[in-house]
């Protein structure tokens, strides 16, 4: 299966996914939260630097339970983000 490339606009979205994951994550290890969410550090590591812009939903799920963070809250924060982006880029 070819996966079709992603847009930038979905590459900045992942970026800012994952910026949001180190700011929630806090001074907790990067192999402490993984482990918590039953994910490889390697695959937290990705996501947080945006190289991994589209994980699985089970992933998020995981990763917000093991941040103590709802998915609403985390789709909320990511949209904020977007719309500062943008308010932004038309000032």
């Amino acid at each position: 299966m070819v996966r079709t490339p992603l847009t930038p606009w979905e590459r900045q979205r992942g970026e800012r996914f994952g910026a949001l994951l180190r700011q929630a994550r806090g001074e907790r290890s990067m192999v402490e939260v993984a482990a918590a969410a039953g994910v490889s550090a390697e695959t937290l590591r990705k996501i947080e630097t945006g190289r991994a812009p589209t994980p699985a939903f089970f992933t998020v799920a995981a990763l917000a339970a093991a941040l103590g963070t709802s998915l609403d809250e985390l789709a909320a924060a990511c949209a904020e983000a977007a719309d500062e982006e943008q308010r932004a880029l038309t000032a």
